[in-house]
């Protein structure tokens, strides 16, 4: 019976995913395998000895340790492209709220008292409104991914010329980006080129205060810059100044902040790209499935600090071991198992930075002693014998 401990609430649909005869899921539970959450601060928690793994929700895990974790040998997933579609629905919200200037004329008419002429009225003042559309615009897109790659296809579904960058896209990516939108050699280009910038990058140190004085002053005069990403890859100091120098006409973000509040220019919505009933039970389903293959068969897909790796099950009984990525370590543990005059009928070795991780299938069980020998090698973080 493995035991996985939730926080936050959780989709009813991802919880279902867990067969009750195998797993025990609550909120407050001793000695559990895994950890499923949403966005609770683990900063600050204390690890049981018997956690193997978390599983988030969401996208982002800026509210897990990733360090504690990788020296424990936990394995950390998160459910990329889960909320993708929710976000990208949300962008596109944002450039037409960016472009048409609905919200101030939403803001006009709710103002109104009661008049017998309003229909005159609206007619005469309407003109404060105008707005400009979209199609034969130029979208910029930063970050191709899960989401990135969605907001540059819909960009061209509505008629835009669409121009990417990314320089770390993947292959499973750029299988979803459509041939029409032009790559850029740098992110300077994008600026340049773009009507509109959606954003879509991680927070890294790299990223950090990324999109600056420098970037928008190669920028197009009227720019509509869009972040749906993270708050902290803007430098909002810079951003203000393009507002108020007219070098940018709107900023619409997903992050407010006591900068920018009540900024006429500034568009703010609440923090929730992804925050829809569907996204939340993708997000978990997604979650809860990892967690289980990897629980029950060793497997990992979409882990944030562990290689992905997947071995079909070719025996009942499956070993394995995460280590310290260096030399010799997989030598030590093959050896011992031969030593042991076990045979392994398949296996798997990935890597990751530090970490290493093997899936073994073996012929036979393996005895207390042949455990307690490849524990004690002296790289090994942990191991697991599934299937005994």
């Amino acid at each position: 019976m493995f035991k996985i401990r939730t926080y936050n609430q959780l989709s009813v649909k991802g919880l279902n995913r867990f067969d009750r005869e195998h797993y025990e899921v609550a909120s407050e539970l001793p000695h559990p395998d895994a950890f499923l959450l949403r966005s609770h601060d683990l900063h600050e928690e204390a690890f049981p000895d018997t956690l193997k793994a978390i599983a988030r929700a969401g996208a982002g895990v800026n509210n897990i340790p990733l360090d504690r974790c990788n020296e424990q040998g936990i394995v950390v997933f998160n459910a990329p492209g889960a909320n993708a579609n929710a976000v990208k629905e949300l962008v596109l919200a944002g450039m037409l709220l960016g472009s048409r200037d609905i919200y101030q004329g939403m803001q006009f008419v709710d103002g109104l008292a009661p008049r017998d002429d309003l229909d005159a009225y609206l007619e005469k003042e309407k003109k404060r409104f105008a707005g400009t559309e979209l199609m034969g615009k130029t979208l910029g897109v930063v970050g191709l991914g899960n989401i990135g790659s969605l907001v540059a296809n819909m960009g061209l579904a509505l008629g835009m010329k669409v121009v990417g960058y990314d320089p770390a896209i993947s292959v499973e990516a750029a299988w979803r980006l459509s041939s029409d939108v032009q790559k850029m050699d740098n992110l300077s280009s994008v600026f340049a080129h773009a009507d509109y910038v959606s954003l879509h990058l991680p927070v890294l140190e790299s990223t950090r205060g990324l999109i600056g004085e420098g970037m928008l002053a190669g920028a197009r005069d009227g720019l509509v810059l869009l972040n749906f990403a993270r708050g902290e890859i803007v430098d909002l100091a810079a951003v203000l100044r393009g507002l108020d120098a007219g070098k940018l006409h709107r900023y619409v973000t997903d992050f407010p902040s006591s900068e920018t509040l009540g900024h006429p220019k500034v568009l703010h919505t609440p923090h929730i790209g992804a925050s829809t009933g569907e996204a939340e039970d993708n997000c978990a389903v997604m979650a809860a499935d990892q967690l289980m293959d990897f629980l029950e068969n060793g497997n990992i897909r979409n882990s944030v600090n562990f290689p992905a790796i997947a071995l079909p099950r070719s025996t009942p009984v499956r070993l394995t071991i995460s280590n310290r990525n260096v030399p010799r370590v997989l030598n030590q543990i093959t050896a011992v198992i031969a030593e042991h005059a076990i045979n392994i009928v398949d296996m798997l070795n990935q890597s990751r930075e530090a970490v290493a991780y093997n899936i073994i299938d073996l012929a036979e069980c393996p005895g207390e002693d042949s455990l307690a020998a490849l524990d004690a090698i002296d790289e090994v973080i942990n191991l697991r014998l599934l299937g005994a």
